[in-house]
């Protein structure tokens, strides 16, 4: 069994340390911040000032593989998500029935929840598992290297301890000091390979009241216009998020962050308007993230592992455009790969490494191509070429057709690529008939003109 040091104690972090530690291996676990999750849910997440974590407050769902990690590694934490407050979604609860069953159907389940009632549930978990000792407030301030070619890490470096370790566990998140440790060291640089999204994202927190309305009826989760998308995000013990997603370019970008100015324009897009009718309580400001990459850190590269005795998982490894939500499910994946396998990986992370370009690297390759499109249409706005009508239609069909819902449902929960999904012969035709059903369909937006958007951002700014 390996002893084994885990250097963050993010969600990644912490699954990684659980899993492993439910393996047998020895582990410890460092996380600078003293404060943890899980005493006060509202608290922590509306209080705790996380600067080196600014996605902790933005809106999460946790897709399929966080659902089928935990059940399969951890049904405690799964079962600990629900008692706080976690809510299941299939995909096809969007129709009145759902249709005949089909393996893998059981799966395409969504956890309606905040980030932080997650990282509670595996903090609680790992401060029960004996095999994992936690050092709170303690910051990992350099790696212990042996020479070879390449190098090996055989240990972190805690103020003026040595903690040794046969394999070390970057999970420090998307700011991770490791790579300029390793350039300090003279190894190989990792390659990284980033792209700005040029996007910038805004979210405002709310409550449902006690006693009113629970829920606004069948309302897709979202709506567009041509220059901004919009978006709810239910979630756990009555909260949820609207969110509005604008070009870094726009104008109006900056007003959006007035709650007045925020909510006025989320009223102008079907399917938040729905939840704002529901007369909820604010529970924050106008919250926003800008600046967002897709990001992929590989400590190979194509003369093999840049160090051994380390590998990086989590947002230090691959983090994206977190509208699609995809953060945790590929984190918990590689946490899962690393438990099963952490001898092998300690010995030679050749293997980890492969692993990651085959499982993981084909998410972040699509979210890039789909954030370049994305980005692109929102900054040409009104200007930009009409959507293809077929390719409108797939997306259109998905709400009455649970074949085209099941393929949505597939991608969006990181089961099958677009090409593996959308690209069948029953896909093909379903679209074919839908369209045929629906001679008078055009792609259209369901949100504001540009005319009307700055209009109402004027007079709600003035």
């Amino acid at each position: 069994m390996a002893r084994v040091a885990v250097v963050g104690g993010g969600i990644s972090g912490l699954g990684t340390a659980l899993m492993l530690g439910r393996r047998g291996h020895a582990v410890t676990l460092f996380e600078q911040d003293g404060r943890q999750a899980g005493q006060d849910l509202e608290r922590d997440f509306f209080r705790w000032k996380r600067p080196r974590v600014p996605h902790a407050v933005q809106p999460h769902s946790l897709l399929a593989p966080v659902r089928t990690v935990l059940r399969t590694e951890a049904p405690d934490v799964y079962a600990d998500l629900l008692a706080r407050g976690a809510r299941e979604y299939h995909e096809f609860d969007w129709f009145d029935g759902h249709p005949p069953y089909r393996a893998g159907d059981e799966d395409l389940v969504t956890l309606r929840t905040r980030r932080i009632v997650l990282e509670a549930a595996l903090t609680e978990a790992v401060r029960r598992e004996p095999a994992v000792g936690v050092r709170w407030g303690r910051r990992v301030d350099g790696l212990v290297f042996e020479e070879g070619r390449p190098p090996r890490v055989t240990g972190v470096r805690v103020g003026a301890e040595v903690h040794a370790a046969d394999l070390v566990v970057d999970a420090a998140g998307r700011r991770s000091p490791v790579p300029g440790w390793l350039a300090a060291a003279g190894c190989r640089p990792p390659v990284v390979d980033s792209h700005r999204t040029g996007i910038a994202y805004l979210c405002r927190w709310y409550r449902l009241q006690a006693g009113g309305p629970r829920d606004p009826g069948r309302v897709k989760a979202g709506s567009a216009a041509a220059f901004a998308l919009a978006g709810v995000f239910p979630s756990d013990n009555d909260a949820f998020a609207v969110h509005l997603v604008v070009s870094t370019g726009d104008p109006t970008r900056g007003a959006l962050t007035d709650p007045a100015v925020f909510e006025a324009a989320a009223r102008r897009f079907p399917s938040t308007a729905a939840w704002l009718d529901l007369a909820p309580e604010p529970q924050s400001a106008v919250l926003a993230m800008a600046g967002l990459d897709n990001r992929w850190t590989a400590l190979a590269d194509e003369d093999g592992p840049v160090v051994t005795g380390l590998v990086n998982a989590g947002d230090s490894l691959i983090h994206t455009n977190p509208t699609s939500g995809h953060g945790v499910s590929l984190g918990l994946r590689a946490a899962q790969y690393l438990a099963t396998r952490a001898d092998h990986v300690a010995a030679d992370p050749l293997g980890y490494h492969a692993w990651t370009e085959r499982s993981l690297r084909p998410w972040f390759d699509a979210q890039v191509a789909a954030d370049r499109g994305t980005g692109q249409r929102l900054a040409e706005g009104e200007s930009a070429p009409p959507p293809d009508r077929r390719a409108a239609a797939v997306a259109a069909c998905a709400f009455d057709d649970p074949v085209l819902m099941r393929a949505r449902a597939q991608v969006r929960h990181l089961v099958r690529t677009p090409d593996e999904a959308y690209g069948t012969d029953e896909v093909d035709r379903h679209v074919t008939a839908w369209l045929a059903a629906h001679p008078e369909f055009t792609p259209r937006h369901d949100g504001p003109t540009r005319e009307q958007w700055d209009a109402l951002v004027a007079v709600r700014a003035g």
